[in-house]
């Protein structure tokens, strides 16, 4: 068990050329490409995973209404405290932004929300 901690700590530790290196070896000597190598050393708290620990603030897309336009004016309405002509504004122009620089949970919920009514949402 301790050499698997050591070797999880060596891996997010990686610097990104040790990466491109650890990669190349894995294709070359194991038939492993290195996309999916890349995803498992990003996927630690070092190397890669850095960009996900500074992404703390979120933007909620709306990207479509969905079937369900008028619910999703309603609830855009009620997230964003706009007026019901402004709400009804941001849905029919979408893609547009329902909020932005929002807390990753709140940006989660809000997605929820909005595809609970039927609308097609993403986060960036």
């Amino acid at each position: 068990m301790a050499d698997l901690k050591e070797f999880a700590e060596q891996l997010v530790n990686l610097t990104v050329k040790e990466v491109n290196e650890l990669a190349d070896i894995l294709k070359d000597e194991y038939g492993i490409e290195p996309a999916a190598a890349a995803a498992v050393v990003q996927a630690g708290p070092g190397g890669g995973g850095d960009a996900a620990e500074e992404k703390s603030e979120f933007d909620v897309i709306l990207k479509a209404p969905g079937g369900a336009k008028l619910a999703v004016v309603k609830l855009v309405k009620e997230l964003t405290g706009l007026g019901l002509k402004d709400a009804k504004g941001l849905v029919d122009g979408a893609p547009s932004a329902i909020k932005e620089g929002v807390a990753k949970d709140e940006a989660e919920a809000l997605k929820a929300q909005l595809e609970e009514a039927g609308a097609e949402v993403e986060l960036k």
